[in-house]
């Protein structure tokens, strides 16, 4: 059985019957089977826009030998009688969770927020009454802030291979598209993630993981530099292991850990607004058409160098999809993204965000616990400018113009709109870094100034980051790992999981 690769170029709306002649053509024989490795499309020429396809070709009469398969994630399994808690349901905590589970390990999960069929209710009944739960909301529940986002699965992590194949294995087995293993820029869609995650937790109980819904890590306690039990709720739970994955806006857990002698320190990370503009015009701007046979919608992305000290760029660019209200408490108003599979909704969305360090927003050297205070106090300004969850907003040209909006436009935003001056409700480093971006996004982008800034984005990142070893632990801690977003060191669900994998994998090894 001979084996190649083949690259070939395929018209946007090729059908499979198209693909698999050309296939036979470009391997010479019909007697073959093959394999998508890499699908990317190609819209550097509007007037010739295609896909890029690279192709694994296995068949008689093709020459080549087969490559070696690459490494994949072995997880050893033995009875253990070892327990693990892990706070928090997002990617890093779960599949650090379903990886001990697997390796046999008595493992409990437990999660602040409802499963995800609660949230999706509690998120329906605020976006018809704004009435906020805080149990069933955007940013916490079964899943993580993850599961009700457009799902993207690029990562810039370097080293993760084997964690990233495994990941990607556990969502198609659970129901995500199998083109998420060859897509360029894959996606699943907030609409199949909700049964994607739905579908691992069956399969983590079914392992004989424990999960806790609506229950929170509130305290540890401590001997010597060991966790011996976590405080959830109003009892005690004592493990042999204690991994935190608290995503990036849990602050309460933060400051517990901070309180509990987990170092942080500050760093860089972006806040902005969000940028919304109808679809059809993105379409237009990067194909020249408003519809492309084969392609949902199209994407941006776009960095400046803006006034030469903070950079500011596109952020988690939502094609098709929504602009949703991220609160993460009652008197808390922030935005993020969203959209389904089909990415067929009227509006594109991304955040428009500049980047910065906590220092320079506070004008001085701040600790980790006021970076935090400042961030949520900036949050909080906006939920009272509106007096609840409408979001400010202002036209892009009203806000390098620095123009009061005159009209209130159409908006994926179910909540409504209020206008306001958001160039003077951010910071003013950050306001004249987005100033000089939205500049330059409008010259390279056409009709790119023609959209809508709205709400604040401030949730790209977490501004600190915890002081950890190389395997995940706390520095000065035994037993106590912290991982995700939540530790500072990811960022997106593939590089989540990722931490969590590894982590994983560090405490079977110390078992073994």
């Amino acid at each position: 059985m001979g084996f190649k690769i083949i690259e070939i170029k395929a018209p946007t709306g090729y059908s499979e019957e198209e693909l698999r002649n050309q296939i036979v053509r470009e391997a010479g024989t019909d007697d073959c089977t093959w394999q998508i490795e890499n699908k990317s499309l190609d819209a550097r020429k509007k007037s010739n826009i295609h896909w890029l396809l690279r192709i694994a070709v296995h068949g008689q009469g093709i020459g080549g030998t087969d490559r070696t398969p690459a490494a994949s994630l072995v997880i050893p399994y033995k009875p253990r009688n070892k327990r693990v808690m892990i706070a928090g349901s997002g990617p890093a905590g779960f599949f650090a969770a379903f990886v001990l589970q697997k390796a046999g390990f008595d493992t409990v999960l437990i999660e602040r927020g409802a499963e995800v069929k609660k949230r999706e209710q509690g998120i329906a009944r605020f976006e018809k009454t704004g009435e906020f739960s805080p149990v069933a909301n955007y940013s916490f529940g079964e899943g993580g802030a993850g599961t009700f986002s457009d799902g993207k699965l690029t990562s810039r992590s370097k080293h993760i291979s084997k964690e990233r194949d495994f990941f990607v294995t556990s969502y198609i087995e659970a129901g995500a598209p199998a083109e998420i293993r060859y897509m360029a820029y894959p996606h699943v869609g907030s609409d199949n993630l909700r049964s994607v995650v739905k579908n691992l937790r069956d399969q983590y109980q079914q392992y004989g993981g424990e999960i806790r819904f609506e229950t929170t890590l509130t305290d540890l306690v401590l001997q010597h530099g060991r966790v011996v039990e976590a405080v959830i709720g109003g009892e005690t739970m004592a493990a042999d292991y204690f991994i935190a994955a608290p995503g990036h806006s849990a602050y309460e857990t933060y400051r517990m850990m901070i309180g509990r002698g987990v170092a942080f320190r500050t760093k860089n990370f972006a806040i902005g607004c969000r940028a919304e503009h109808r679809q059809e015009n993105i379409n237009r701007a990067q194909w020249g058409i408003e519809k492309l046979d084969g392609v949902k919608a199209a994407e941006y992305r776009l960095t400046s160098e803006a006034d030469g000290k903070h950079p500011v760029y596109s952020f988690c660019m939502c094609p098709g999809g929504m602009v949703i209200p991220a609160a993460t408490s009652r008197d808390i108003n922030i935005v993020n993204g969203m959209s389904n599979y089909r990415r067929n909704g009227r509006f594109a969305n991304a955040g428009c965000v500049a980047g910065i360090h906590p220092d320079q927003l506070a004008g001085r050297k701040v600790t980790p616990l006021e970076a935090l205070s400042w961030l949520e106090n900036l949050e909080r300004s906006f939920f009272e400018f509106s007096n609840g969850y409408q979001a400010p907003f202002c036209t892009i040209s009203d806000f390098i113009h620095a123009t009061e909006p005159r009209q209130i436009p159409e908006t994926s935003y179910p909540l409504g709109l209020k206008p306001a001056p958001l160039w003077k409700m951010l910071p003013p480093v950050v306001t004249h870094a987005l100033r000089e971006g939205l500049k330059d996004f409008n010259r390279r982008l056409r009709g790119y100034g023609d959209g809508i800034l709205l709400g604040l984005e401030s949730k790209t990142s977490s501004p600190i980051q915890a002081l950890r070893e190389k395997t995940g632990l706390c520095e000065g801690f035994e037993n106590l790992f912290i991982a995700g977003e939540g530790s500072g060191y990811a960022g997106g669900i593939v590089s989540s999981a990722a931490d969590g994998i590894k982590i994983a994998m560090q405490i079977i090894g110390k078992e073994d």
